[in-house]
């Protein structure tokens, strides 16, 4: 029976990410705030209705 990889803690997760946004930081890299409901997403079509069901017109 193979053995399953145990995940890391959540502590070595959070060590990482930390480690390497300093990284990042004394590369001269920058981190903007973006204020809450923001997107980055640009809509550049109308939004897509979808039906569901019978594909045939109600008309015939």
């Amino acid at each position: 029976m193979a053995t399953k990889k145990k995940q890391p803690a959540a502590t070595e997760t959070s060590e990482s990410i930390e480690k390497q946004m300093q990284e990042f930081l004394a590369r001269g890299g920058q981190i903007d705030k973006i204020e809450s409901g923001v997107s980055g997403q640009s809509q550049l079509t109308g939004s897509r209705h979808i039906s569901l069901g019978n594909s045939k017109s109600k008309a015939q």
